[in-house]
């Protein structure tokens, strides 16, 4: 049986001018506007290009179908939050499980801050999931957690550590999404992610004190 075809999620061109630049960003905007309002399921390309004023003709020039759109905007949040991430985890200069809460929090305040739009673009992920794009943004991620995790645990196994690795970062996403989904105080923020954190130091801790 032939493979289905890749979705093709890249800039049909890319923007060179100030002028192309702007309305790069006048579509995005219009393309969050319009995703926010209607959901994934009556986002369209027509009425992004209404939205910010352009002609269709002129959202194609970049942009060859909505699932281009709808990655451009998810690659933008995925490389804000590796950013986060590669702030938190590569300061050297603190201890590996301080940098470890620190980043659980922010994530988890990143993810009540985004629920809105992370819904909606969660929607649309099937036009573009399997795009190799989106593998290459996952894998720089996975590469930034697997050398932190090679600090904090540094007398450990492989196995083990990349078990570890991925205990945590599943275990942090699924539960930081679940509890987005209801509105937050910072208060609470702080709560669940301090109470999150402390149970991944503890995990690690015990892991370092397991005979070899």
């Amino acid at each position: 049986m032939a493979d289905h075809p890749k979705p093709l999620i890249s800039f049909r061109k890319r923007p060179q001018q100030a002028r192309s630049e702007a309305l790069v960003a006048a579509i995005l905007d219009a393309a969050t506007q319009v995703l926010a309002s209607e959901g994934a399921a009556r986002f369209t390309t027509a009425r992004v290009a209404e939205k910010a004023g352009v002609s269709i003709g002129s959202l194609y020039q970049y942009f060859p179908n909505k699932a281009a759109i709808l990655f451009r905007l998810q690659s933008e949040e995925w490389h804000q939050t590796i950013e986060l991430m590669r702030t938190i985890l590569e300061d050297g200069g603190t201890p590996p499980l301080d940098r470890l809460r620190r980043l659980v929090e922010a994530f988890v305040r990143s993810e009540c801050d985004e629920a809105p739009m992370r819904g909606a673009l969660d929607d649309a992920a099937p036009l573009y999931r399997d795009a190799p794009e989106v593998q290459e943004v996952m894998a720089s991620g996975d590469l930034l957690f697997h050398r932190f995790m090679r600090e904090a645990l540094p007398g450990v196994g492989e196995a083990t550590r990349e078990l570890a690795g991925e205990v945590i970062i599943t275990t942090l996403g699924a539960a930081a999404k679940e509890f987005s989904e209801s509105p937050r105080s910072p208060a609470e923020i702080t709560a669940y992610a301090g109470a999150m954190a402390d149970m991944f130091c503890a995990y690690l801790r015990e892991i370092e004190r397991r005979p070899a």
